[in-house]
């Protein structure tokens, strides 16, 4: 994994290996930049003095996970510095705006009556709901943290386009485009020919069938016609929101259920908005397909990860050092406004700490706790979740430590919205900043390398 390099100005410089950082620490030539990723600053050296080499951020925008690779051109050969997989969190935004709306809903309906007011809204041309923004938004903004770490020259990626019919029914071609699965029927009418005309789970026929969701609405089941079923009024009582596992796992695999098309149709919504975006960057970009990149996947000998097909999207002859390891980021948020917590009717239920701040941390900060003694002696580092008791919870790679106070835990880096793993850590028990750093830095290094 490349280490990133700033010179003494802040400005970006050639990325190195980690045993050049670990030198340049070690002999105070270089300073500490960032945790988070691991960038180092130059103390005597300026960007005028030192030379560069064709860098490109090539990405393979995803639904939940984007691929980000940071790749260097050398003639026909492009060298793997950086992999990193950056989570988002869009369903978290969805749920959280289904939730806000149905708590409004009900206190204007049933507690209060307000006359409505849906025909005056209008959206401009191009809108996006806040989940969609929410990816966009977040792949831009880490663009543009690495082009403050890298002297990035281009930017490659990966406009797909998925086919929703053709992942519906594969064998679909010419005009069968044009004829949907209700051509020639209602809905009701192609249900009950479809089922003949009988309950789908317990079979009983001439009693009054009732229109039912294989996969409920509320797991994330749509309108579409694959996952409506008919079923009596019993069944469908009986079932409720159950899924068809835990209702009837005997018939589960008989019925065939809508497959889930809320990732493909993310990408495709957000494709070309992602691409408008990047575009208006100061550097160069280039488009690729999906077809490429499986196709240079395919050739290459690289495993599927999100990663890889990143650096894998474009025009690529040959791609060395891909087995280096692969930075996880999770998009957090930076917190909510909200100071209390509601229960199913949309009522306050309890109130949350007026500051951020306990003990001089907030929830998100990346710190390093070292406990001397009791049950939970040890070392652990990851995102801070503050108490008012000043006893905090931390979010580490093997789980959450509960119950660490603030006396044993020392600050890495302030929160900035996103969770961090897989990353170079740090020891904060030598005086200084990089001393204290190297000890831990020449561990990680060591275990991703063997890993």
């Amino acid at each position: 994994m490349a280490v990133f390099v700033v010179d003494k100005h802040h400005h970006p410089l050639m990325p190195c290996t980690e045993k050049r950082a670990r030198l340049l620490l070690e002999r105070r030539k270089a300073r500490i930049h960032s945790m988070y990723p691991f960038t180092i600053r130059l103390v005597n050296r300026t960007v005028q003095e030192s030379a560069k080499q064709p860098l490109r951020c090539k990405l393979d925008p995803g639904s939940q996970v984007t691929g980000i690779a940071i790749v260097r051109e050398d003639g026909v050969k492009q060298v793997v510095l950086s992999l990193i997989e950056l989570s988002h969190r869009g369903s978290t935004i969805r749920n959280v705006l289904q939730s806000r709306a149905g708590k409004r809903r009900r206190r204007r309906s049933q507690l209060r009556y307000r006359a409505p007011r849906f025909e005056n809204r209008a959206k401009p041309s191009g809108w996006l709901p806040p989940s969609l923004l929410h990816r966009i938004a977040t792949v831009v903004s880490w663009v543009n943290r690495i082009r403050k770490r890298a002297p990035l020259t281009g930017i490659t990626c990966e406009r797909v386009r998925f086919d929703m019919q053709k992942l519906i029914h594969p064998e679909i071609d010419g005009a069968e485009y044009q004829q949907g699965t209700l051509f020639g029927y209602e809905i009701r009418e192609y249900l009950l020919e479809k089922w003949s005309r009988k309950c789908a789970y317990c079979d009983i026929q001439n009693v009054p069938l009732q229109i039912d969701h294989m996969v409920p609405k509320s797991h994330g089941g749509s309108d579409r016609i694959d996952n409506l079923t008919l079923a009596c009024a019993s069944c469908n009582q009986k079932k409720g929101s159950l899924s068809l596992e835990m209702f009837s796992p005997h018939r589960a695999k008989k019925l065939s259920s809508a497959p889930n098309l809320h990732d493909a149709a993310a990408v495709n919504a957000t494709r070309n908005a992602l691409w408008k975006q990047l575009t208006e960057l100061s550097i160069p970009c280039e488009a690729g397909t999906g077809g490429q990149t499986k196709y240079n996947r395919n050739r290459l000998g690289v495993p599927k990860t999100h990663a890889l097909d990143a650096a894998c999207t474009g025009t690529v002859f040959q791609l060395q050092n891909w087995l280096v390891p692969t930075q996880q980021i999770k998009c957090t948020g930076r917190g909510s406004y909200q100071r209390t917590r509601l229960d199913r009717f949309g009522f306050p239920r309890g109130y949350l700490l007026q500051q951020k701040k306990v003990c001089g941390f907030q929830t998100g900060d990346q710190v390093i706790s070292s406990v001397p003694s009791g049950k939970k002696k040890g070392t652990y580092t990851g995102r801070v979740a503050i108490r008012a008791s000043g006893y905090f919870n931390i979010q580490t790679a093997e789980g959450v430590v509960q119950g660490i106070s603030s006396k044993n835990c020392r600050l890495a880096q302030h929160a900035d919205g996103y969770h961090y793993l897989g990353n170079l850590g740090a020891n904060f028990n030598s005086q200084t900043k990089e001393q204290r750093l190297l000890p831990a830095l020449k561990a990680q290094v060591s275990a991703l390398s063997i890993g």
